[in-house]
């Protein structure tokens, strides 16, 4: 965290499972994704394989803290009145495999992840619990906030005119 960056007011943490299955092209073996955010983390060590069935494999990708900052309520609000709220999870391709980067409820954040080249980013269902804590914290800190249009200097007019001759 830079200096100037205040601290998160509230961060929840989340797990994450994600999918791998054979790839459909020459130049991919394997196709990741997240799968799912899940509110309590499994007893195994991240990258961990859960299951496989018809060569696709689920995998435990690993914990990550989401962080809720005050000053993005009017962000979480727009997620929470969605027909259905998401969480947005962030993969980063390593080698064969992949890490868990990021984890977020705030879409303008989300946006800013897709600018990785590789990355691979997901929008999942919210879970509920993560949803009730969300709504409530943006019950206790969301400040309506008036829109204000600035207003242009006027220019004087004696200015503009022509320089005098000599």
């Amino acid at each position: 965290m830079s200096g100037n960056e205040l601290p998160p007011a509230l961060s929840i943490p989340v797990a994450v499972l994600a999918e791998c299955r054979p790839g459909v092209t020459v130049w991919q073996a394997r196709v990741w994704r997240p799968l799912a955010v899940l509110e309590e983390a499994p007893p195994v060590p991240p990258m961990t394989k859960l299951r496989e069935e018809d060569g696709r494999e689920v995998w435990f990708a690993g914990t990550a803290m989401v962080a809720i900052q005050r000053t993005d309520t009017p962000n979480y609000r727009e997620n929470l009145s969605a027909a259905e709220p998401r969480i947005w999870v962030l993969l980063r391709p390593v080698g064969e495999t992949v890490e868990l980067a990021a984890v977020t409820v705030d879409p303008g954040e989300a946006e800013i992840f897709t600018e990785g080249p590789h990355d691979i980013l997901e929008a999942l269902p919210l879970p509920p619990g993560i949803a009730v804590l969300l709504a409530s914290f943006v019950d206790q800190h969301h400040v309506e906030r008036q829109f204000h249009k600035r207003k242009r200097d006027r220019q004087d007019s004696d200015s503009l005119g022509r320089r005098g001759r000599a």
